[in-house]
């Protein structure tokens, strides 16, 4: 057996309990390949004791600090395989589209196939496959046909938020239906192009939505299950998408109803619903369905904040989106709400040209609200990842990931 390495952590334990996990979590890349023990020395201050709850976070992070390089392995295998099995997915897919004249299976192929294939990181069929590994699923290959099957509604989302949202751009490109416009524009048809380009997209994501149905039905013994998650992921991110857009322009929504869009619209779509249906597939205990969702829920709400902050703040050349939009929208964010409740400026509600979206920044930012926003999400993501703390009923591998996770999915621009 190799011999242990050794983290010494110069950290006042009672005073700091959540540092321990952070500080060996960026001890993490430290571990070399086959290293499998890891021994912690910590400096306690002279009397001081280590309570449960800090002895649990020590075991979880030094295992997770052994098994680091294989859980980074396992989640960049996940994206590499599920790019390959929809790859494989879309091209059956197409062959059932060849009473189409080819132009138009090769405008399926640019605008559908190339935008599942080419972009996204694959969040939702990690949390899928993590959901799996939780349950003690050990043949992770089972977990793929429900992977594809997530990627493919979120595909299908992103074709139709662009459209509600009159997007112009997603992924530094023009969004499919403003070049779908283009494209009847500069081929002279009759009729409106912009409508021609929102009803082409329209048609993509429910295919995007029946493909989905193609990919779950590889999922064998457990079908049945999983079809019911899915059908429960995409009743709640329609009707979350449908509160958002009811809000969207209308009197300031209070702080509870901002809550309630982002579980439905982002939260459960995003995080709960992909672990359950890894969950299902691997036929979990009602138990670790249970610790899912209370690191699911927290952690959602966190990721659709980042998206908040990131439509307002973020750069262009890095969402792939115009900043600014919800602003000019009016959607319903904790941002407005928490600026409006600290100042009660009447900008806030009156948002029309760019100038506006400019001033209205400073405020946020100026005011706090953007600093109280980032530290929720601290606050949320901290509570998510405390919920994998609970007594052992996880494999240590799979708490790791789901605390890398955490932080991958609250960091940069979601998608």
């Amino acid at each position: 057996m190799s011999s242990p390495m050794v983290f010494p952590l110069p950290l006042d334990v009672s005073d700091h309990p959540f540092a321990v996990a952070e500080h060996l979590g960026r001890m993490r890349g430290r571990v070399p390949p086959g290293k499998r023990r890891a021994v912690v020395t910590v400096k306690m201050r002279s009397g001081v004791q280590p309570g449960p709850l800090l002895l649990r976070r020590l075991s979880i992070a030094t295992e997770g600090a052994a098994c680091m390089d294989t859980v980074t392995s396992q989640t960049s295998q996940v994206r590499e395989l599920v790019d390959r099995h929809l790859a494989r997915l879309l091209d059956e897919q197409l062959v059932r589209l060849a009473f189409l004249d080819e132009p138009d299976v090769e405008l399926v192929r640019e605008f559908l196939v190339t935008f599942v294939l080419e972009g996204g990181k694959r969040l939702r069929p990690a949390f899928v496959h993590w959901g799996y590994r939780a349950a003690g699923g050990e043949r992770p290959q089972d977990a793929l046909p429900a992977a594809c099957a997530v990627e493919l509604v979120h595909a299908a989302a992103l074709l139709l938020d662009d459209v509600m949202d009159e997007a112009d751009s997603r992924r530094g490109r023009p969004a499919a239906h403003v070049a779908l416009a283009g494209l009847h524009r500069r081929a002279g048809r009759r009729g409106d192009a912009g409508r021609f380009g929102e009803s082409a997209v329209t048609l993509l994501a429910l295919l995007a939505l029946s493909w989905a149905d193609a990919a779950l039905l590889e999922t064998g013994p457990r079908l049945g299950a999983a079809l019911d998650i899915l059908t429960q992921l995409r009743v709640e991110a329609i009707g979350g998408q449908y509160l958002d857009l009811a809000r969207t322009g209308g009197a300031g929504a209070g702080e509870e109803q901002v809550r309630r869009i982002s579980l439905y619209k982002s939260g459960k779509y995003t995080v709960e619903r992909p672990l359950h249906l890894g969950h299902a597939v691997a036929g979990g205990s009602p138990r670790t369905r249970r610790l899912l969702s209370a690191y699911a829920l927290p952690l959602g709400e966190a990721f659709q904040l980042r998206d908040d902050i990131s439509g307002v703040f973020g750069d262009p050349a890095s969402t792939g989106k115009p900043a600014g939009v919800d602003l000019l929208q009016g959607k319903a964010t904790y941002l407005l709400v928490e600026a409006r409740r600290r100042t009660g400026s009447p900008l806030l509600d009156d948002i029309t040209d760019h100038r506006d979206v400019a001033a209205v920044r400073r405020l946020i930012a100026e005011c706090g609200a953007l600093n109280a926003a980032e530290q929720r999400i601290a606050v949320l993501v901290e509570s998510a990842v405390a919920a994998l703390d609970w007594p052992p009923g996880i494999p240590a591998e799979a708490r790791q990931a789901l605390a890398e996770l955490a932080a991958q999915a609250t960091e940069g621009a979601p998608e």
